[in-house]
């Protein structure tokens, strides 16, 4: 039998690779080491952009840039427009029908995930900056953790997918919430529940990488596990920087 007998992609007019569960030892590995290649870049680019950002733009520019982007409901237009361009960028980056949108997908995203970094990091940088250093490494044992308990596991946790997608509209709810009506409710108990939710999306998304991405799908795979680091670092950085209030 074929092994691609059991993919709905694979039609007798197109090709498509198997899923990486169903391909063959070698296609496999190369895909998962093509993934995570692919990872390091994004997250290269993002700290590059970053680095830029900081050497280039005068403090009191910066200063003044990061006021007005969190500012009142400026911070509201600035998360929708990141979901705005990261869902542009996610389409390309998964379905682009060439090589070369796939990889601007990915580019684009690891950009808008930069520049809506700056106020957290500069602030950071003001008043914790020893969080900084000390929430990349807490977030790089996180991640390795849990992918090494996904490949470890073997398990599928597609089953996940319903779960976090609540928990990711229930806390986008409390975030605009907390903007609209001034709450001030986004502390430390907030951080560690949205550091459980991005810890949930790193399993599921290394599950998926195991299991139901195609193995020419590596830069899809990546961008997912990118925005799952992304929002791990976020959430453990604000955590931190609370902690350091105390």
């Amino acid at each position: 039998m074929s092994q691609y007998a059991d993919n709905p992609y694979q039609s007798s007019s197109t090709y498509y690779p198997p899923f990486a569960a169903q391909a063959m030892e070698s296609d496999r590995t190369a895909f998962i080491r093509r993934t995570y290649l692919h990872l390091a870049g994004a997250i290269a680019l993002f700290a590059g952009v970053e680095a830029l950002i900081f050497a280039l733009v005068p403090p009191d520019t910066l200063a003044r840039i990061c006021g007005t982007m969190v500012s009142g409901w400026n911070w509201l237009f600035v998360i929708l427009a990141f979901m705005v361009v990261g869902r542009v960028a996610s389409g390309w980056a998964t379905w682009g029908g060439s090589r070369g949108l796939q990889y601007l997908g990915l580019g684009l995203y690891a950009v808008v995930e930069a520049v809506i970094f700056v106020p957290l990091l500069y602030y950071a940088s003001r008043f914790a900056p020893n969080a900084i250093g000390s929430a990349a490494l807490l977030t790089g044992i996180v991640f390795g953790g849990l992918t090494l308990f996904v490949f470890i596991s073997g398990a599928d946790f597609s089953f996940l997918r319903m779960y976090l997608g609540i928990g990711a509209m229930v806390a986008l709810g409390v975030i605009v919430a907390t903007v609209l009506f001034q709450w001030n409710i986004l502390g430390v108990g907030f951080s560690a529940l949205m550091i459980a939710l991005a810890s949930g999306y790193v399993v599921y998304y290394t599950s998926n990488v195991l299991h139901h991405y195609r193995t020419d799908q590596h830069v899809a795979a990546a961008l997912a596990l990118f925005a799952a680091v992304a929002l791990l670092f976020w959430y453990i950085l604000q955590l931190l920087m609370f902690l350091n209030r105390r």
